[in-house]
């Protein structure tokens, strides 16, 4: 929101994170979240309101207009409690604890995020949006703040008895046996019960609001080695169809690339407007997967990708590097108007023949199906690509001109990961150099400037500052996106910087007692729980990313003591992954790698000559991208890499070659695409020859 530079300011003015700075202004006397606070709210046994939010929550802006822009509510909240400013991106762990608690007590979650704490942090009261006056049978915030107050001051006992109770529901964990080890029938499972909530024709799950599922897209094309073929088509198609329905239509954005956050119809007609970086990430190489086991080279699958990665560069990426977490739904305070047309705006643009053209493609109407007889951008022609490239460019280029939403310029790691992650990927499969550039300045960004004095990453870069340690979904997706260069052909140096990585997981995110990874590392703030990796859901679940990741690394390094990590989570989770399989998507994907084991291309060759470049080229192509490609010069051993993976590998008749290796059994070496090609298939019948 834009304040007047000459109001007073509160704490939040020191801040670097943009959504606090949103705040700098209200007559709320904020504090961020930190030991001042506590500390304050202990010695005055005041309450802890803590509010959380993010910088692109259209909600959050709603409630800071309604509520903490107003004074006599403002004034209230000084009054009675110690009032805390949580930015959810850059703090995950104090974010989940009160999620986890607000779900737990009104069965569902969301954002603004309104929790009650006492001056220890312990949380005893909890929702999301509360509006200044009752509606729906919903207190007003007013009302809220005094009920609180009226029972810290007069029920105090009653107060500390539910915290207790609280955090005693916040430890719990499922109990039970499983019937059976994690394995291929895990992912199978989860790929089954995914498959239940497809929308079989408008792509997707479920129904309104829709969001578009990454995880559960890369769930079900994993799944495609797993599920019976008739079962495991319908799962490829279903991504496919996704895919298509989520480029073609309001998703979208037709005029300047990349995807919305999600719909809030069931035909991704309408979509809620921000930006979010992860999501870019997640679809660059959902995009690149889908078309690596159908078709690659299908114009439907590619030019989203293409969009999309310039779209990153053109607003999403940094000056000094590295990739901006997301972009507003707002501007000038309007949700969605930055990208929303009428007809009459498409023909002062184009003209009124080609505008009229343009509008019937683009369901462009007078009535709208957007709000005040305004459009979202749907292209319900489907034509080729290239039809009205010209009109689309025109109108980019006007609506340049227009107010643009907010960004927030903070580099999130974790998120930056998954966008170098699905850079990659789509590098491999599209075998485009520039797509793998991007990731690798994005990549060298953050192994450079996102690390503290001892070497270990750090979550945030804002402003010129790194700060926040890294959580476990930072480091398991940095662990992640070094790998996934690694095998893109991007250097020897990222499987070193993925082994630090997956040392760094095993020494401070992983329990030996408990047997399972925490988000937060063993010398993290204490908070008022240690929060443990959460489910998947917008973001891979962090404990699967961290274990397949460790799998990976393994497979490569040779360190089993890696393995017996993933060994360890995957036995104590055994019974969850049973119970619901989709729940973890990620790590359903662990155990079924785990079973069958990761497969491995050594190739032989001078790593700059043609033929070798292109038996490496074809091996990121035929294997999974959780498969490992090496690629070394006769004699030589890349650092990081186990040296038993290149022993008695040699070329042929002086030319490159190749080995498929999996577990302790390799090949005999091929010289050519062609053959390898014809390896991979033999082994595996899930599309993944060339096209």
């Amino acid at each position: 929101m834009t304040q007047p530079a000459d109001r007073p300011t509160n704490r939040l003015a020191a801040e670097t994170s943009s959504y606090l700075r949103q705040h700098m202004h209200n007559p709320v006397d904020w504090h961020p979240w930190g030991a001042e606070a506590l500390e304050r709210a202990r010695r005055e046994d005041r309450p802890l309101l803590v509010s959380i939010g993010y910088s692109a929550c259209h909600g959050c802006h709603v409630m800071e207009r309604e509520s903490f822009e107003d004074e006599e509510t403002a004034a209230l909240m000084n009054r009675l409690f110690v009032n805390v400013k949580v930015d959810r991106e850059e703090r995950p762990d104090v974010d989940q604890i009160y999620m986890d608690t607000v779900v737990r007590l009104t069965g569902h979650g969301g954002w603004p995020l309104t929790v009650f704490c006492t001056p220890d942090g312990r949380p005893f009261h909890a929702g999301t949006y509360f509006p200044p006056q009752p509606a729906h049978g919903r207190p007003s915030f007013q009302q809220v703040l005094a009920a609180v107050d009226d029972a810290w001051r007069t029920r105090r006992a009653d107060v500390e008895k539910s915290a207790g109770e609280i955090l005693t529901l916040l430890r719990e964990r499922p109990a039970g046996v499983a019937e059976r080890p994690p394995g291929s029938h895990t992912l199978a499972e989860a790929a089954t019960r995914v498959l239940r909530g497809a929308d079989l024709e408008n792509g997707g799950f479920g129904g309104a609001p829709k969001f578009p599922t990454p995880t559960n897209l890369d769930l079900l094309l994993a799944a495609c080695d797993v599920l019976a073929p008739p079962r495991a088509e319908e799962a490829l198609a279903h991504v496919v169809r996704s895919c298509r329905e989520y480029a073609r239509r309001g998703l979208y954005d037709q005029l300047g690339g990349g995807f919305h956050r999600y719909c809030v119809d069931s035909t991704w007609t309408v979509p809620h407007f921000e930006k979010m970086l992860y999501d870019q990430g997640q679809l660059l190489r959902c995009f690149a997967e889908a078309g690596r086991r159908s078709n690659r080279r299908e114009a439907d699958l590619v030019w989203p990708i293409l969009e999309s990665a310039e779209y990153l560069r053109r607003e999403m990426r940094a000056p000094e590097g590295g990739y901006y977490a997301s972009q507003d739904a707002d501007s000038e305070g309007v949700e969605g108007k930055f990208f929303v047309w009428t007809p009459g705006e498409v023909s002062t643009v184009l003209g009124p023949d080609r505008g009229a053209a343009f509008c019937t493609a683009y369901s462009v109407t007078a009535q709208g199906n957007f709000e005040h007889g305004t459009s979202q951008l749907v292209d319900v022609e489907r034509a080729p690509r290239e039809r009205f490239a010209t009109e689309r460019a025109a109108l980019f280029a006007a609506r340049s001109k227009r107010v643009p939403p907010a960004t927030d310029r903070k580099r999130v790691a974790a998120w930056n990961a998954l966008a170098i992650s699905g850079l990659a990927r789509a590098a491999s499969v599209l075998g485009s150099p520039d797509l793998l550039a991007d990731a690798v300045a994005a990549a060298d960004f953050l192994l450079s400037n996102q690390r503290d004095t001892k070497g270990r990453l750090l979550r945030v870069f804002d402003a010129g500052v790194a700060k926040v340690p890294a959580f476990l979904d930072d480091v398991a997706g940095a662990l992640e996106a070094c790998l996934d260069l690694h095998r893109a052909g991007a250097g020897d140096r990222f499987l070193a910087s993925a082994l630090d990585f997956a040392r760094d997981i095993v020494e401070r995110f992983f329990d030996e007692a408990e047997g399972d990874f925490f988000l937060t590392g063993s010398d993290a703030e204490r908070l008022a729980t240690r929060p443990r990796a959460e489910h998947g859901g917008a973001i891979p679940d962090a404990s699967g990313q961290a274990a397949l990741g460790l799998l990976r690394a393994s497979t490569l390094s040779g360190e089993k003591s890696l393995a017996r990590v993933v060994d360890r989570v995957l036995r104590t989770n055994a019974f969850v992954l049973e119970r619901a399989p989709h729940a973890l998507p990620v790590l359903a994907r662990t155990a079924a790698a785990a079973e069958r084991g990761l497969a491995v291309a050594v190739v032989i060759g001078d790593p700059a000559a043609r033929e070798t470049t292109a038996l490496a080229a074809a091996a990121r192509i035929a294997l999974t991208p959780e498969d490992a490609v090496i690629v070394s010069a006769p004699g030589s051993v890349p650092e990081g890499c186990d040296r038993t993976w290149l022993e008695g590998r040699n070329g042929v008749d002086g030319r490159a070659a190749a080995y498929l290796c999996s577990g302790t059994t390799c090949s005999l070496p091929v010289t050519t695409p062609e053959a390898l090609y014809e390896l991979t298939s033999s082994s595996r019948s899930s599309g993944n020859g060339p096209s």
